[in-house]
């Protein structure tokens, strides 16, 4: 039992002494677990780095647990839903994914307002898509795999995408429209079954972060094609960009930040967005943060609701000017 339980128990015990009446509704409250709600299953982006922050942020909270729950599905709806409908305590947040920008772009009938029902806390981080493939794929880069793609019928490669509509669903199609190389797209339930997909060879490539690819990148069971970031990323250091692969100003950047369900009191939101700064600077978050790949961005609440607004107006053009399929 910890000191604030015993704590609250001797006062229950002067106040049943006493014949007073109380409530436990408060401390009740303050002991129940922050719940990180994830929109994808284990392995993704997202759930690496909610279980990377999980226990720092736990000893920011004084001890508090804070527990991480995947709730996979329809593109992150699930989740996102799930977190809308819950209560506006701040006990339970919504690890967001570049989805949450995109989805009412592509998603004409959400369970949810993305722009109404959620309130920002921070963008954690930020992340170029590394585009992983079979080591049976040809080429050793970007280049090289287009160039004898090019050579084959439309549609002989295929590639793994997190959902329909997803970042590493429309990324992929816009290197399609500049490149003129045709490639399947094939959508996956997360990163880690598109993962696995690209490995067992069901599927030819995937779109993800460096932190989700780097254990098979290592195994060489998948090999680093390009990164869609605005610079080669330290880890992979011979891997071109995409724009070095003859793309100029071609950039990708996944994101992932906090938000609460509206409603949530201003006090509890901006405690939470000093707690999230707080563990994103601490020296071992960070250094544990950018070796995975990602960069810390640690924003407020309206920085991330600007951030969400501009990947929101980014992909709704591209979407109207291209005639990509949302249906499959």
């Amino acid at each position: 039992m910890n000191h604030r339980m015993k704590r609250g128990l001797a006062a229950l015990c002067v106040l049943a002494a006493a014949g007073g009446a109380f409530t436990a509704a408060p401390a009740m409250a303050e002991e129940r677990p922050l719940v990180l709600v994830v929109p994808y299953p284990p392995g993704g982006s997202t759930d690496i780095l909610a279980r990377i922050l999980q226990p720092r942020l736990s000893e920011q909270l004084g001890g508090r647990a804070v527990v991480v729950e995947n709730r996979p599905g329809a593109a992150s709806q699930i989740a996102t839903a799930f977190v809308a409908r819950a209560e506006p305590d701040g006990n339970t947040l919504l690890v967001s994914f570049d989805n949450h920008g995109i989805n009412p772009a592509v998603k004409p009938k959400l369970p949810y307002d993305t722009f109404k029902d959620f309130v920002a806390i921070s963008q954690t981080v930020r992340f170029p898509l590394v585009i992983g493939a079979n080591p049976s794929v040809p080429g050793n880069n970007l280049k090289e795999f287009l160039a004898a793609a090019a050579k084959q019928p439309p549609n002989k490669f295929n590639y793994a995408s997190t959902g329909v509509g997803s970042l590493n669903h429309l990324a992929p199609e816009e290197l399609k429209r500049l490149s003129k190389v045709e490639l399947l797209h094939v959508p996956y339930g997360g990163g880690g079954p598109a993962i696995q997909a690209v490995v067992g060879g069901q599927a030819n490539m995937t779109w993800l972060s460096f932190a989700a690819l780097r254990g098979q990148i290592q195994a060489g069971k998948i090999k680093p094609l390009a990164v869609a970031g605005d610079k080669r990323l330290p880890e992979l250091p011979n891997v071109p960009t995409v724009a070095e692969s003859g793309f100029p100003g071609f950039v990708a950047y996944s994101w992932s930040g906090m938000f609460a369900p509206k409603g949530t009191p201003e006090a509890t939101v901006k405690k939470l967005t000093a707690d999230f700064q707080a563990v994103l600077a601490d020296p071992e978050i960070r250094k544990k943060v950018t070796e995975a790949g990602f960069e810390i961005v640690a924003s407020d609440g309206p920085a991330l609701d600007a951030y969400v607004k501009s990947e929101y107006d980014r992909w709704s053009a591209f979407i109207k000017s291209s005639n990509i399929n949302l249906d499959n």
